[in-house]
């Protein structure tokens, strides 16, 4: 991966929140090519100050369900979304689940890694 790619996480209150938010801190410690975007910022810059960072770099979006709330925000301002992955689609093809929005167990940390192995599929 030689340019930089912007991931986008779910900064929802669900368990798949969390998992997206988490397989994204991972992953960007285990590539330096990689920055994560805040998504409350995004969605508080009302003045949007941010949006010429955002158009930076292509970006990856990772909802934690089904409402696609980041691909919503990230299309209220401007800004084109590269590829989208959304957790819940993703983990049920795997029979497995977070259950807690706050705390990973062992199948929450199972779910961590299968979204991390979905973003390393791509780059």
């Amino acid at each position: 991966m030689n340019n930089k790619i912007a991931l986008a996480p779910c900064n929802g209150m669900s368990p798949n929140g969390l998992v997206s938010r988490v397989a994204v801190g991972d992953f960007k410690k285990e590539h330096e090519n990689v920055i994560s975007i805040c998504m409350g910022s995004t969605s508080a810059d009302i003045e949007n100050e941010n949006t010429p960072m955002l158009k930076k770099y292509p970006i990856i979006a990772i909802n934690g369900c089904k409402n696609n709330c980041v691909n919503k925000i990230l299309e209220n301002k401007g800004v084109d979304v590269a590829k989208t992955i959304n957790a819940s689609d993703v983990l049920e093809n795997y029979g497995v689940c977070a259950r807690d929005p706050f705390r990973l167990d062992d199948e929450g940390e199972e779910c961590v890694k299968i979204i991390k192995k979905e973003l390393e599929n791509s780059l």
